[in-house]
């Protein structure tokens, strides 16, 4: 089995994925548009170049999105994609690359249980946790 976060965003989802391929050192490994969908599942026109579904493969780790319908789409609340990454100065890039236009709701830190952690909402709206934990706390 596998478990992976889907994201929906406020159509800039291709943006968002492009974004964190660069920033992020990830490999974009789909991006279906709607006007690639059979012609039994029309969409506005408004739509057609919107993402239906999207993949994205970030160290090993998937992440999967797409496009939401403008009556469908909420804005993401009440979790976080969590990306731990082993060396601090990795994790600093990586954060600062997600604060880029984004809200820093936690400066990267030291804490107890990590050499450096810090929260972001990126510039997509996308809540996130970078930790680089402490060995004792890595499993």
């Amino acid at each position: 089995m596998q478990i992976n976060p889907y994201l929906f965003y406020d159509g800039n989802c291709e943006a968002a994925f492009t974004y964190y391929e660069k920033a992020l050192g990830g490999k974009i490994e789909l991006m279906l548009r709607n006007e690639e969908a059979p012609p039994e599942m029309p969409s506005p026109p408004e739509r057609k170049k919107k993402i239906m579904h999207a993949r994205i493969s970030i160290d090993g780790q998937v992440l999967m999105a797409s496009d939401a319908p403008p009556e469908h789409f909420h804005k993401p609340q009440g979790f976080s994609v969590s990306l731990t990454v082993g060396d601090p100065a990795e994790a600093e890039r990586k954060f600062n690359a997600l604060c880029e236009g984004g809200s820093i709701n936690m400066p990267l830190g030291k804490t107890f249980f990590s050499k450096g952690f810090g929260m972001v909402i990126d510039q997509f709206g996308i809540p996130w946790m970078v930790n680089c934990p402490l060995d004792q706390y890595s499993h």
